[in-house]
C-alpha cells in the first residue's frame, strides 16, 4: 500500500510517502495515522522545517516526511566518517590499535590555510588534553561518537579523508550524503561548502548498519557497541521507555538539532528512526518536538502507549 500525504511545516513542503510490505504487517491501516500524527506535532512549531524517515526491520513499515531535503549534517556526518575508518580497518589500511599523534591543527579545504578547534566550542574538552600525544584509533572512534568530540572527528578525517568517507555512504545507498570536510572549517562554512544529508540517507546507512551489510560482523558489532553508548541521550531515548537500548547519533548547530537511531524494543527486531530539524531557535523546543516524535513513533511501533521524559 502506498499513500501520498501531503502538508506545508514552515516554508518547507513535506510530501510524506507510507509504504509496508504487506505480508508481515498486521495493521497497514495505521501508517496514514502515524503520519498524520506526526504532521499534525510538527506544525505545532511554527517555522520549524522537520524531516523524519522510519523504518521498521520487524514489519517492513516504512514512513518518510521530508527525506530527500538536504539539511545541515552538523555531528550526524560521523556515522559515514565511523564506516569508513571501520571498513579501512577491515581492508587493513588501519588498526583499531594504531596510535595517531593527535594534533589541533586542521587545513581548510578552501585554501589549505591552518585552523584549530576551541575546546571550549567542543561538547568533548577532554580530548583536548591529551593533544601532542599519540591516542589509538578505538579511543579516537569512541570519542568522536559518545561525546561527540570535534577533535578526534577532525583527527580521524585527516586519517581517512572525507572523500573516502562520502564514497563509502554513496555505495551503501546513501547517495545525497556530503562529507566534504572536517568540523568548524570557518572559511568553508561561510563558502556554503558544509556537510549534509537527508533523513533517508541516514536511515538506509543505519538499517544497513543492523543487518550487517555495511561491515562485517566483528566491525558492525563494534559500531553498535559504540553507539549505543552515546552519552547525549535527550531527544530520541527520551522518548522510548527507560532502558530501552537506542544506538544513535546527536547532532546539532544553531538553530539546528538532529537525532538518529536504531531503537531496540524488547522482544522484538528493531527499528530506524531518523529526525532532522531546524529554523527552530529554541532548542529546549527543538529537543522537545523530536522526543514527541520519538514517542509517537515509539507507540505506533510497539502498540503501546508511553508518556515521554519531561511530560
Amino acid at each position: 500500500m502506498h499513500v501520498l500525504l501531503r502538508g506545508t511545516v514552515g516554508a518547507l513542503v513535506l510530501a510524506a510517502a507510507v509504504s509496508c510490505a504487506p505480508a508481515a504487517v498486521q495493521h497497514p491501516e495505521r501508517l496514514p495515522s502515524l503520519a498524520s500524527r506526526l504532521t499534525d506535532r510538527i506544525r505545532a512549531v511554527p517555522g520549524a522545517e522537520v524531516a523524519v524517515s522510519y523504518r521498521d526491520l520487524a514489519t517492513g513499515d516504512s514512513l518518510d516526511l521530508g527525506a530527500d531535503v538536504d539539511f545541515h549534517a552538523a555531528s550526524t556526518m560521523k556515522i559515514p566518517v565511523m564506516l569508513e575508518v571501520l571498513r579501512s580497518v577491515e581492508a587493513r589500511r588501519l588498526r583499531l590499535d594504531q596510535e595517531v599523534l593527535l594534533e589541533n591543527r586542521f587545513q581548510s579545504i578552501v585554501d589549505g590555510s591552518s585552523y584549530s578547534l576551541d575546546a571550549g566550542d567542543d561538547s568533548d574538552s577532554l580530548m583536548y588534553t591529551r593533544v601532542g600525544t599519540r591516542v589509538p584509533v578505538r579511543d579516537l572512534l569512541e570519542r568522536m561518537i559518545v561525546r561527540s568530540s570535534n577533535l578526534a572527528t577532525n583527527a580521524l578525517i585527516a586519517l581517512v579523508g572525507a572523500a573516502r568517507a562520502n564514497e563509502t555512504a554513496h555505495a551503501l545507498g546513501a547517495t545525497h550524503i556530503r562529507v566534504l570536510r572536517g568540523v568548524e572549517d570557518g572559511k568553508a562554512f561561510a563558502a556554503g561548502m558544509n556537510n549534509t544529508t537527508t533523513s533517508a540517507d541516514l536511515a538506509v546507512l543505519l538499517e544497513r548498519i543492523e543487518r550487517k551489510e555495511a561491515l562485517g560482523a566483528a566491525s558492525a558489532g563494534l559500531m553498535k557497541e559504540i553507539l549505543l553508548r552515546q552519552e547525549f541521550n535527550g531527544e530520541i531515548p527520551a522518548g522510548v521507555p527507560a532502558g530501552t537500548p537506542v544506538a544513535h547519533k546527536t547532532g546539532s548547530i544553531t538553530a539546528t538539532l538532529h537525532d538518529a537511531a536504531i531503537v531496540y524494543p524488547s522482544g522484538r527486531p528493531p527499528y530506524v528512526l531518523v529526525v532532522l530539524t531546524r529554523k527552530i531557535p529554541d532548542e529546549s523546543v527543538a529537543r522537545r518536538l523530536i522526543v514527541d516524535i520519538s514517542r509517537l513513533v515509539w507507540e505506533h511501533a510497539t502498540g503501546t502507549s508511553h508518556v515521554a521524559e519531561g511530560r
